[in-house]
């Protein structure tokens, strides 16, 4: 919000708005209420997609297998399954976002769908999205302020402006006297409540003019980058696509050049590399995996809104959060209490004297208790509110103490006084004067302890407590109860409290498991600095060797100033919303992946900004979480973690899938080259390849998606943006899975087709298909977790085992059953080739089995000194 308005204001007659103006006005500022995005056209959302490399390289294939089927008589088999896998990867992926939107708009409760104002001079309740400017609407404690206004009259009004402002203590405001600018303590803002006293309010600004427009109008200009993984597997799928292409075209040559083979039997060989090359079930696994994330993380309070962002959490560097009700309550509470008699006590603890203090502030008090949703719910300042609160947890309330002390004057507080005063009857029918306030503003009696109240209220000032204090008198019961001088002064002091927004009791033990996952936690609040370290300091954010700062501090940096000293630093204070994207993009320019979370207004541009936005769902306004790729159910920072981790499995499960798929096709493309060079000619058809691909690769491969997360999962660093998906010895485990089975295949199509026959080669194809089949299903329980096999690793993941058997099943119905055998070229092995079949699909795990101990074994091994 600016401190001063441009805004021409033309003053509504106390009569209200006529009806011919509220239409003229209608038609010029049209309706109340925020623009909504245009929906995603359907064929936008299914390009999407569609437009990765291995989508686009499997819609090559359909073409031509198509060609194939039309001119040359090649049939529709590959055309109509490669169709199928499409069809099914995009159908999965509208579902899923379209469940995750449903989800949301559970969420969106946060419109007014009513004002009381005043029109054609007769006091009416209308629609909040029926105001024009001019319309004259009032305000009262509990309300939330429908539209930006300017205040015309005011008593007491204090108004919660957190979720533009994210300062967590209400405003005072004041009166406009119709001469010079206006400034921020004349007007109300729209979607801001009023927490304290009534006002009558002229509408200045609706819809989109609003403070809460302008900053939504923000997030049209922030573009949100890429996820890591979007990145990541786009790349890996432009160099399997250039080495398939590759493979495609040395193969297509070799086959007419040394084989004499025709064009067409040329290009059916290529097909059925490019069949070979593409993992044609990655993006549905991929997609699975993000989806069982997204409702796993539905379950942990956590709305998943881009689906992408399920492995991002995963792979977040920083977590930048806001204070106000992520790492606190968001409910001012009374932690310490002093008297004279007592000294500082907790605020459990509650002898006489505490008895008679808290006695005076709940009589001393205006917060009410209002009706909401079937329940009763404490509306009113913050510090009352926190008062009435611990009133009721010592068994008492302010109605009990006003019908033994009723209230008969009252001197209400004000922004420049900063105290209030009320006077009550009491039983003898003398009158009882309780002044709360500012310690300093407070007027006691010389013999009052005033050098250790002050010793007190220093104490609560250093540990970030905000301090009220309470004086009292007994005046005659004759004496004029409206003598406010003489009622203020010459005190006896009562005592005074200590308050804070206190930090979430799991806060503590999330901030520190996010440290051990090599996560930095910063705190961005628009609260005191003060208040902010030491809260940053008691749950672990703030250490003694880090820095805490102002948004005034910050705005001094220039960029390259503010991202040589960002990672120093860890409680921003007093920022302003340009500043929060600023932040954000200095530790991005670092190639860290940032998380940002956030409930204002104020948050939005930078929810956007961020690699994931988190959101409130609570307190989180509409705007904040249209810009959020994640919304929190329950507000609590603890539960961004639980995201954390079970983002960390999604992405784990992911590489599982790539390393699982990816090595195997590798050796499908080496073992056609290879044996093609050799003068064998391809040892599989493009529809045995696609079996394989499908059923032995693919069926167990979408299981891989429902392993739960290793136990170190949240004992490692996170996965860089610049860090290869084949990074952490990937690569080194699929070159020898690769290695492998091109041996083994080649091994075992020579010896069904020169040893086990007579130079038959269906039968060294069948040895093959069966060999590369079973063994690839196989060996995923050593691919399936870092540790070596245990009988755990059977027991952890029973939907695998019985889709590992239907594929068993499937793949060996195909050899056995003779029409499916023919169809497919296959033929019938001899007793002697099964057992070499189950020799070789063994062979695999036993590798892979030996190379992970030898792998975990040197990692295990202590570094050498180097001193």
């Amino acid at each position: 919000m600016s401190q001063k308005s441009e805004l021409l204001f033309k003053l509504t007659p106390e009569s209200g708005l006529t009806d011919a103006e509220i239409e003229k006005k209608r038609s010029e500022f049209g309706p109340n209420e925020l623009l909504e995005n245009q929906a995603v056209p359907l064929y936008k959302k299914i390009w999407h997609h569609l437009k990765d490399i291995s989508s686009l390289v499997l819609m090559l294939a359909v073409i031509l297998a198509t060609y194939m089927a039309v001119f040359q008589n090649g049939g529709w088999t590959k055309t109509i399954v490669i169709s199928l896998i499409l069809i099914i990867n995009v159908v999965i992926g509208l579902y899923q976002e379209a469940s995750a939107e449903k989800s949301l708009a559970a969420l969106k409760a946060m419109s007014l769908p009513t004002a009381k104002g005043r029109r054609n001079g007769r006091d009416i309740t209308l629609a909040a999205s029926e105001l024009v400017p001019g319309d004259l609407i009032y305000l009262n404690t509990g309300d939330q302020v429908p539209a930006d206004a300017v205040v015309l009259e005011e008593t007491n009004l204090t108004v919660d402006e957190a979720i533009l402002t994210g300062e967590s203590l209400p405003v005072s405001k004041r009166c406009y006297r119709l001469k010079g600018d206006l400034t921020d303590d004349d007007r109300v803002f729209s979607g801001t409540a009023v927490v304290g006293g009534r006002a009558l309010v002229q509408v200045s600004a609706i819809g989109m003019a609003t403070e809460l427009g302008k900053i939504a109008n923000l997030l049209n200009k922030t573009q949100k980058r890429a996820t890591p993984l979007q990145g990541k597997l786009d790349h890996l799928s432009k160099w399997m696509t250039a080495f398939a292409g590759l493979g495609g075209l040395i193969i297509v040559v070799l086959s007419m050049g040394m084989q004499n083979k025709t064009l067409a039997d040329s290009l059916m060989i290529g097909l059925s590399l490019a069949v070979a090359a593409v993992p044609e079930t990655l993006p549905i696994i991929v997609t699975i995996s993000l989806s069982r994330g997204v409702k796993k993380m539905a379950e942990r309070n956590a709305i998943i809104r881009q689906i992408g962002a399920v492995e991002t959490i995963g792979n977040v560097d920083v977590i930048a959060t806001d204070k106000t009700g992520t790492l606190t309550q968001n409910k001012m509470t009374i932690t310490k209490y002093w008297t004279p008699e007592t000294g500082i006590k907790k605020a459990a603890d509650l002898p006489k004297a505490g008895q008679n203090l808290l006695k005076m502030l709940g009589l001393a008090n205006n917060a009410k208790i209002m009706e909401k949703d079937g329940s009763e719910e404490v509306v009113g300042d913050a510090t009352e509110v926190a008062i009435v609160n611990w009133l009721h947890e010592q068994g008492s309330s302010r109605q009990e103490l006003e019908k033994e002390t009723p209230r008969i004057a009252e001197d209400p507080f004000d922004s420049n006084k900063k105290m209030m005063t009320t006077v009550h009857r009491l039983t003898d029918r003398r009158q009882l004067v309780i002044v709360k306030g500012a310690w300093d503003r407070l007027h006691l009696d010389k013999k009052e302890p005033a050098k250790s109240g002050q010793k007190a209220h220093d104490d609560f000032a250093k540990n970030a407590l905000r301090v009220l204090a309470v004086g009292y008198k007994v005046i005659a019961a004759n004496a004029d109860p409206t003598d406010w001088t003489e009622n203020n002064s010459n005190l006896k002091l009562a005592g005074m409290i200590g308050l804070i927004d206190p930090p979430r009791p799991e806060v503590s033990r999330a901030v520190t498991k996010a440290k051990k996952a090599g996560i930095k936690t910063v705190m961005i609040t628009g609260d005191h600095l003060v208040t902010a370290k030491a809260i940053a300091k008691e749950i672990g954010i703030l250490d003694s060797d880090q820095k805490a700062i102002t948004g005034s501090e910050l705005q001094k940096m220039t960029d390259s100033e503010l991202k040589d000293c960002i990672q120093d630093i860890r409680v921003f204070a007093r920022v302003s919303p340009s500043d929060k994207i600023r932040i954000v993009q200095a530790w991005q320019d670092l190639g860290k992946t940032v998380a940002m979370t956030g409930d204002g207004v104020n948050d939005a541009p930078a929810l956007k900004a961020a690699d994931v936005g988190i959101a409130m769902g609570i307190t989180g306004t509409e705007v904040a979480k249209e810009a959020a790729d994640m919304i929190l159910t329950d507000d609590n920072f603890a539960t961004i973690i639980k995201a954390v981790a079970e983002g960390r499995t999604v992405y784990q499960n992911i590489i599982k899938a790539v390393e699982f798929l990816i090595g195997v096709n590798f050796a499908q493309i080496f073992l056609m080259v290879i044996s093609t060079i050799i003068g064998w000619g391809a040892p599989l058809l493009a529809e045995q390849l696609l079996i394989i691909n499908v059923l032995a690769d693919g069926i167990p491969g979408f299981f891989i998606s429902k392993e739960p997360g290793e136990p170190n999962i949240m004992d490692q660093n996170p996965i860089g943006n610049d860090e290869s998906i084949l990074g952490r010895g990937l690569m080194q485990r699929m070159i020898i899975r690769a290695i492998t089975f091109t041996i083994l295949t080649l091994s075992m199509y020579a010896y069904g087709r020169f040893i086990l026959s007579t130079n038959n080669p269906q039968v060294g194809m069948t040895l093959v298909f069966l060999v590369l089949a079973l063994g690839s299903m196989i060996d995923i329980y050593a691919i399936k977790d870092s540790q070596p096999i245990t009988l755990q690793t059977f027991k952890s993941n029973k939907m695998l085992n019985w889709g590992l058997l239907l594929s068993m099943i499937l793949v060996l119905l195909l050899t056995l059953l003779p029409r499916l055998r023919q169809f497919l070229h296959l033929a019938l092995l001899p007793v002697q080739g099964w057992l070499v079949v189950l020799i070789g699909s063994l062979i695999p795990v036993f590798v892979l089995e030996v190379n992970k101990r030898l792998t975990n074994n040197i990692q295990m091994e202590p570094e050498k000194n180097s001193c």
